[in-house]
């Protein structure tokens, strides 16, 4: 097979869902063998598993998102729901980390990319939860990927908002008049980004264009952030 990523083995999270199934569309159009993984990463052993019955991974794709009870005032956001934003989006992050690191080190050479969100880099009132989850995430990536440089591994994080998703932005809220004006006043471009958008900002993170990429937080929302 020909293509950018021919002979890579790339792990893709969550590939159901959010980032998922467009990710392994265009990975396995770039030639690359993709694992495209559905396991609940909530369990604490589950990450080591996937690696362990993955093998070789030369690509490490986090896709890790869940929805993010926006308007929930900070008073509300209960114990549940300030646990359940770590557990589905910061805990698993670590541990795929923990157990994919190990081979790339000993290999001089990896990719990890990581799916996460424009929202810790402007403040946005009643989502404490979810802002702190992935704000945790963007510094997890400064700090790893500056670690893991040194081994010729480049790990970053692609800040994204305003990109379609059937969760986020289903088309009966597309439709809303009031969600198109704001999407017009709020985003400079005045659409939302096509997934294939994304996921070809994550192709480019994954192949050796990018191996001066190290521990970054790339914004991708339009110009709602830069």
């Amino acid at each position: 097979m020909t293509g950018k990523l021919a002979g890579k083995r790339v792990l893709v999270t969550q590939a159901n869902d959010y980032m998922g199934p467009q990710s392994v569309q265009t990975f396995r159009g770039a030639g690359a063998e993709v694992i495209a993984d559905v396991s609940d990463l909530t369990e604490p052993e589950a990450a080591a598993r996937v690696l362990a019955e993955a093998g070789t991974v030369d690509i490490l794709l986090a896709n890790l998102a869940a929805p993010n009870h926006h308007g929930v005032a900070v008073a509300d956001v209960d114990d549940e729901i300030w646990a359940s934003a770590f557990d589905v989006m910061v805990h698993p992050l670590h541990r795929l980390v923990r157990a994919t690191a190990p081979q790339m080190i000993a290999r001089g050479a990896g990719k990890i990319i990581v799916y996460g969100s424009a929202t810790p880099l402007r403040g946005i009132a009643r989502l404490a939860a979810y802002t702190a989850a992935r704000g945790a995430q963007a510094g997890y990536v400064r700090s790893v990927g500056t670690e893991l440089a040194r081994n010729n591994i480049q790990m970053n994080l692609i800040a994204q908002n305003w990109v379609e998703s059937d969760v986020y932005y289903p088309e009966s809220l597309q439709e809303n008049p009031k969600f198109q004006a704001n999407l017009k006043r709020e985003v400079p471009l005045g659409r939302l980004a096509r997934a294939e958008e994304d996921c070809a900002l994550a192709l480019f993170l994954a192949g050796n264009d990018s191996d001066f990429f190290v521990g970054q937080v790339i914004p991708f929302a339009g110009g709602w952030v830069s």
